[in-house]
């Protein structure tokens, strides 16, 4: 690649204040699911579709579009992503039945995809022994993004309606697109391939890199628990009979954990990788299995808390130890990572109606136990590398 420019802290800022924003599109639909369902004709049992194909088409993002910035200029790709990111978003403001709908919500997901341009970028700027604080830093925004997208949309959709939620975002992304445009320098990767080889060698990259595999697959079992909660949390609320306006509030508790971000980004670079890794995967475990009862407020509050720390740390350390894998790979190594992540989490919010259907029980004993697989997975592969 071309030498970086210096990462300012202004430029820092930006490019976690993007990718914040760029991920909270892949959230705006989870606590308003059976709002949209009910307004557009979807039966209550396929709201989870909603959340589901954002998850599938960012999946499907990672997979096709996010490898390109090791081959293709990175200041041109993310914009012109970003500017296909807004344009989905009006659409899902504009969708008139639940078929387009979720069309748009696939397109979204697709575009979100931008956030995972930018993270590799934000390492490659970064000196090396600041890198797991820049990366924890850059990931800290995109966290607070999806972790504010709940409690924004909701608060939105109570005043507005929740098309001015998607409509709302199309602008701000356009917005940002335009500052980032002035902001960014063009970054011409020194790899050069056809598409179709470079979509390909992402099987090779993941069958050659242990570190990957064991990141990418103990990291989905833990983020599938995130997705679980988040997906179902809302259902429970409004059982109890909260308000979205409650709901908002609720999420926007639980948005205090991720300010272990930055943190964990620390910790790593001072060499504590692997104990955050399993203290992260405990505590979830531990906090889910303390929501068996669905209530009371309070202990949901602090589980929240606690499990939105646990997953965001487990995965700042993790994504940090995969991007320093290979300098030439960062693009796709962080493709095959966060696909693999993020095909967990649309397993687990596809699974969040039936378990929550049965009770709130069955969807705190999945939670509990994804943490524990995790672990699992990841004690594993380090016994096999060692």
């Amino acid at each position: 690649m071309t030498p970086p420019a210096p990462l300012t802290r202004g430029l820092l800022a930006l490019l976690a204040a993007t990718c914040g924003l760029l991920v909270a599109a892949l959230y705006f639909s989870q606590p308003l699911s059976a709002l949209i369902a009910a307004d557009l004709g979807l039966a209550p049992e396929s709201a989870g579709l909603l959340v589901t194909l954002t998850q599938v088409g960012y999946c499907a993002g990672l997979i096709l579009l996010t490898p390109l910035g090791d081959i293709v200029e990175n200041k041109r790709l993310v914009i012109v992503t970003m500017c296909g990111s807004a344009l989905s978003l009006a659409l899902a403001a504009l969708a008139p039945n639940g078929a387009s709908f979720l069309a748009a919500s696939l397109l979204v997901g697709l575009a979100a995809c931008a956030v995972q341009m930018l993270v590799p970028l934000g390492a490659h700027l970064a000196p090396p022994e600041r890198r797991g604080r820049v990366v924890g830093t850059i990931t800290g925004g995109l966290l607070l993004g999806i972790m504010l997208a709940r409690p924004a949309s909701s608060a939105v959709a109570g005043l507005a309606g929740w098309r001015m939620v998607f409509g709302v975002a199309a602008a701000v992304v356009l917005l940002f697109a335009a500052v980032l445009a002035r902001r960014l320098q063009p970054l011409q990767p020194a790899h050069s391939a056809s598409y179709g080889s470079l979509i390909a060698s992402l099987g090779t990259v993941f069958a050659t890199q242990p570190v990957l595999r064991k990141r990418a697959l103990s990291h989905a079992a833990l983020f599938a628990t995130f997705s679980l909660f988040w997906t179902a949390v809302p259902w429970l609320l409004l059982a109890q009979g909260y308000t979205q306006h409650a709901i908002a509030l609720f999420a926007l508790a639980g948005a205090g954990g991720t300010l272990i971000a930055p943190v964990a980004g620390r910790l790593a670079d001072h060499g504590h990788t692997r104990a955050v890794t399993i203290a992260a995967m405990l505590i979830t475990s531990l906090c889910f299995a303390l929501t068996w009862q669905g209530g009371p407020m309070w202990l949901m509050v602090l589980a929240a808390i606690a499990i939105d720390a646990g997953v965001q740390a487990n995965h700042v350390v993790g994504q940090r130890e995969v991007l320093l894998v290979d300098p030439a790979l960062r693009n796709r190594l962080n493709s095959v990572y966060v696909a693999i992540m993020f095909a967990g989490a649309a397993l687990a919010s596809s699974m969040a109606g039936p378990l929550f259907h049965g009770g709130w029980h069955g969807v705190a004993a999945v939670g509990a136990a994804l943490p524990l697989l995790a672990l699992a997975i990841y004690l594993a592969h380090g016994s096999r590398a060692r």
